[in-house]
């Protein structure tokens, strides 16, 4: 769920341990400092200030994935050491995709 993502509650694992302690540990951090420099946040726990964060940044997430689906401006093909890439440009998101087989590519991506 794009909303637990954006809230860090769900968070790619990694190693069992190593990568999940410093994901929280960064997000931790992140979370304090908005804590830190709103004051009315400053008694909120740090769940609720996740939640505080989704609140707010709702509706610009939704708006900038609908673009990708709505307004793609470019589509470029690169070959880089014998990999192939399409970098599709969207407003103010690009994705990158990894394309392992071209023998086929898309009626819409031609």
């Amino acid at each position: 769920d794009i909303g637990d993502i954006v809230r860090g509650k769900d968070l790619f694992l990694g190693a069992p341990n190593k990568e999940k302690i410093k994901l929280e540990e960064n997000l931790k951090k992140i979370l304090d400092n908005i804590k830190n420099e709103n004051a009315e946040l400053s008694k909120l726990s740090l769940e609720k200030v996740r939640e505080y964060r989704w609140a707010i940044h709702r509706k610009e997430l939704w708006e900038a994935l609908h673009a990708m689906h709505q307004k793609v401006l470019i589509i470029l093909y690169i070959n880089l050491m014998d990999l192939n890439f399409l970098v599709i440009g969207v407003d103010i998101i690009i994705t990158v995709i990894l394309l392992r087989n071209l023998d086929y590519v898309p009626q819409y991506l031609r």
